[in-house]
């Protein structure tokens, strides 16, 4: 099975920065995407970043330009660098990947347990 696990998070004052890290495990076939979702108390699931297999980004507008996310193919590991963070970056972050575990198998969404970020004074 595919295992994603989450790591970085914790308590910033704002203004301050977190990098975030994610490691898959188990048996993958194939990777089309990786991302980092957020969801806030008693708000939706948000997409913060996402990147594909070839390295396309796409970001939430409130978080463009301060975050940056990065991806080893290799060690299908997936990591956001969180700058000049704000109260409202305030959620429960997930890794994200979308891929197949089998040729005939379809992708889907595989998640992280979640990693709480707090940005407070």
């Amino acid at each position: 099975q595919v295992q994603l696990v989450e790591s970085g998070g914790g308590l910033v004052q704002p203004g301050g920065s977190l990098r975030l890290s994610c490691a898959a495990s188990g048996f993958i076939f194939n990777v089309d995407a990786m991302g980092w979702y957020r969801q806030a108390p008693g708000k939706q699931r948000e997409l913060v970043a996402r990147i594909t297999r070839r390295g396309s980004t796409n970001y939430a507008d409130s978080v463009k330009g301060r975050f940056t996310i990065s991806r080893d193919g290799a060690k299908n590991a997936v990591y956001l660098q969180m700058n000049s963070l704000k109260p409202e970056d305030t959620a429960v972050y997930y890794c994200n990947l979308y891929g197949s575990q089998g040729y005939m198998d379809s992708n889907r969404d595989f998640w992280g347990q979640g990693t709480q970020v707090t940005v407070s004074s």
